[in-house]
């Protein structure tokens, strides 16, 4: 046996002795390795893809049918003005699950193993991030498929709804930082969802998703004209039905720009401190 065993050795040491090390994998196949992991995630715990259907489908009803008839006259009526301000209020509150999942794969220790790894080093961020537009491009379809059920018909039709949509994805897409530092911050996933609470609720109910701003009081309305939700809500409308107002659309992609120069660039320096 020893006398058949040293040939192999020897082989076995020639071979990997040739073979090229590994190199360090690439800013994009890095992203789309780890943008697949999360969707994986989901995939594991079908529990994450209820968040995304529920969630929008359940304030799509309830608000349509319980306040459609008061606020409009009919449900349908209600729902040409309800739904895209309801597309954005719902693809905003998933964005909170960008900090939930970072901050969970921090107290695992799986960032540490990823900051391990011979790859871009941003690459688990940008890769949650993608896979967290995929989750949002869902709620989009699903909170617009219900709505064409109930009678919402966009009068610029298809390439209005989908101009919406992709300009709701760049806003989400920004808010998704503020979300990273916020899980890099708290101890617990509990945490980040209570911090998302407190910021989101007033940001979409203070803004003019469910009722024209001109039947609330005066400071109220200027409160409301200042909030960046109005102006996507805004936006949305303008796109799916037509008319849209360009300032809205540059005031949003300006407020997006905004928010990644600030908060990616810290998310990053804090991810690379993290523990």
């Amino acid at each position: 046996m020893n006398g058949r065993a040293a040939p192999l050795q020897g082989q076995l040491h020639q071979v990997l002795s040739r073979s090229q090390p590994a190199g360090e994998a690439g800013a994009v196949s890095a992203c789309i390795t780890l943008g697949w992991r999360a969707l994986l995630k989901i995939k594991h715990v079908p529990f994450q893809l209820f968040d995304v259907t529920a969630f929008p489908l359940m304030m799509t009803l309830m608000f349509t049918l319980l306040f459609g008839g008061a606020l409009a006259g009919s449900p349908r009526q209600y729902i040409q003005f309800l739904l895209p301000g309801i597309l954005v209020q719902a693809v905003v509150f998933i964005t909170v699950y960008t900090g939930v999942g970072l901050n969970t794969d921090i107290s695992k220790g799986l960032f540490d193993r990823f900051r391990s790894l011979p790859i871009w080093q941003p690459a688990p961020i940008v890769g949650a991030l993608l896979g967290d537009v995929l989750r949002y491009s869902i709620a989009a379809s699903m909170v617009i498929t219900l709505g064409v059920i109930l009678g919402f018909r966009p009068a610029a039709g298809l390439p209005g709804v989908l101009l919406a949509v992709a300009l709701l994805l760049v806003f989400a897409f920004s808010l998704s930082w503020i979300w990273i530092v916020v899980g890099m911050l708290v101890k617990t996933p509990e945490s980040v969802m209570t911090t998302s609470f407190l910021f989101l609720f007033p940001l979409t109910f203070a803004s003019n998703i469910f009722v024209d701003p001109a039947t609330m009081p005066g400071w109220l309305q200027r409160l409301v004209a200042l909030n960046p939700v109005t102006h996507l809500t805004d936006a949305s409308r303008g796109l799916m039905h037509g008319g849209v107002e360009l300032g809205d659309v540059v005031w949003v992609l300006v407020a997006s720009a905004v928010v990644v120069t600030v908060f990616a660039p810290l998310s990053l320096r804090m991810y690379h401190k993290e523990r």
